[in-house]
């Protein structure tokens, strides 16, 4: 697996999983705060498209996960 699909992996499931904790009709709601980190979330995805800076990224480089696929 590559890092663009971690990436896309996690985000995604963090934003599902804060939505699930933070909209009041969810079976696992908690909080309505929980939607903050929904927006932070969103915001992050947005500033790394434009500056290519993604905390996950650099992590999963240092633990050495592949950028690509060459047999793709």
């Amino acid at each position: 697996m590559t890092i663009n699909r971690i990436v896309r992996i996690v985000a995604g499931f963090f934003v599902l999983l804060s939505l699930g904790l933070g909209v009041s009709g969810s079976p696992i709601f908690v909080n309505a705060n929980f939607l903050w980190f929904t927006a932070f979330v969103g915001a992050n995805l947005f500033q790394s498209g434009f500056t290519n800076l993604c905390p996950l990224v650099s992590i999963l480089k240092k633990i050495g996960v592949k950028e690509s696929c060459e047999s793709c």
